[in-house]
């Protein structure tokens, strides 16, 4: 592959790269190149936002480059406190062992096993001790620290943070200096502690890392990242039906992000089938696709298709008329309470109305879920099927 279209498949989807001359020269030099991703092993499974740098992983890995697969048994210990507001709690070193050992399994449903490293950071970060410890603290200041965006916060706000969470950039950091990582890979909310390879390995005399950062995957919710503690995520090891069924259930603007990010179709593919979509064709069937596509990977063909006809019959039975009207209806927020989608959609008089039938277990989403919930809030993007009583249906986009 030249050198400009393998670089164009680096960096489909990707958010940014620091610094993108750099990677360039490093792809023009012929050498086999380290690839860095680390992954703590927090809890036992994986999903579909995990697999976004799993897929550029492989990515490279295609391209004939050296890709470590890092667990980090050492640094799950302390608790990555990116995006958290409070510390985390430390796990045991039994849980991130078992955990870890999930991991193995599960990355090799996408990488090759054969051309894969597998490394934990409590080998080097265990012989490192410490007194090693207490130099690499020596590095960074506190106020160095606070300007990482999360912990600032938590420090204005009085919030508490641990002496050890300060610790866990730089463990990150010191993992490519182990490593003599070329390339690291991670999420947006990684920049602080990417960046912080980089510095280290200048101190260390190492050609600093070129970072990738990729975007969060937002779950099924369309507005939060994909994540097991918000109840929004699709996990590889979901039965097929439940992948299925949670696939189909996110709206059809996030469908393409998905494909974009995940699916092993190239980007003119995708292109074409937009294409499709413009000129009539159902998003669902697109969706059905990409549905089928993910669960072959985790599963198999034979699970594809039998969760594909699962969900034809399940809506069969639900006898759905086929001429359900087209509703937009729009919202300033990014999410709008079910009773005023409903209202807004004509299928109730008015929001009590609405309530009142959902109290009733009146309400059914896409023909066979009732919605209990008359909070139940619905994110901006998304369509769906919504039916009040036996004779009332309205296709509903939230726009």
């Amino acid at each position: 592959m030249d050198l400009e279209t393998a670089f164009a498949e680096i960096q489909r989807g990707a958010e940014e790269i620091l610094l993108e001359d750099e990677l360039k020269d490093k792809l023009k030099s012929g050498k086999k190149l380290r690839i860095k991703a680390g992954f703590d092993p927090t809890a036992p499974d994986l999903h579909l936002g995990h697999t976004v740098l799993i897929n550029k992983m492989k990515t490279f890995q295609d391209l004939g480059h050296e890709v470590i697969f890092l667990i980090g048994d050492f640094t799950g210990m302390i608790g990555d406190p990116t995006g958290k507001n409070v510390t985390r709690k430390p796990l045991t070193r039994e849980d991130v062992l078992a955990n870890a050992e999930t991991y193995k399994e599960q990355v090799f449903k996408i990488l090759d096993p054969a051309k894969t490293t597998v490394a934990f950071n409590s080998e080097w970060m265990e012989k490192l001790g410490a007194a090693g410890m207490i130099k690499l603290a020596a590095r960074q200041t506190v106020a160095r620290m606070l300007e990482r965006d999360d912990f600032k916060k938590r420090y204005t706000n009085g919030q508490s943070i641990a002496i050890h969470e300060f610790l866990y950039p730089l463990v990150q950091g010191w993992d490519s200096v182990a490593l003599e990582a070329d390339v690291e890979l991670g999420g947006t909310d990684q920049r602080f502690n990417l960046l912080m390879g980089r510095e280290l390995q200048k101190e260390e005399g190492q050609t600093p890392q070129t970072v990738l950062m990729m975007p969060l995957l937002e779950g099924t919710d369309g507005v939060q990242k994909m994540s097991k503690s918000l109840g929004n995520y699709i996990g590889i090891t979901d039965a097929p039906t439940e992948m299925f069924g949670k696939i189909m259930s996110i709206s059809d603007d996030l469908m393409w992000r998905y494909y974009e990010l995940l699916s092993a179709l190239s980007l003119d593919q995708i292109a074409a089938l937009k294409e499709e979509v413009t000129n009539g064709k159902n998003p669902r069937d697109i969706k059905i696709d990409f549905a089928k596509e993910m669960i072959a990977r985790f599963h198999s063909e034979a699970d594809a298709t039998a969760a594909h006809e699962d969900f034809i019959q399940r809506f069969s039975k639900n006898a759905l008329p086929d001429d359900i009207p087209d509703v937009t209806v729009t919202s300033e927020e990014p999410e709008m309470v079910i009773s005023v989608l409903l209202k807004e959609a004509g299928l109730v008089g008015s929001t009590s109305e609405a309530m009142r039938m959902i109290k009733q277990g009146a309400v059914k989403l896409n023909g066979e879920d009732k919605i209990t919930d008359a909070k139940m809030m619905v994110a901006k993007g998304t369509t769906a099927i919504y039916q009040v009583g036996k004779r009332k249906f309205a296709n509903v986009t939230v726009a």
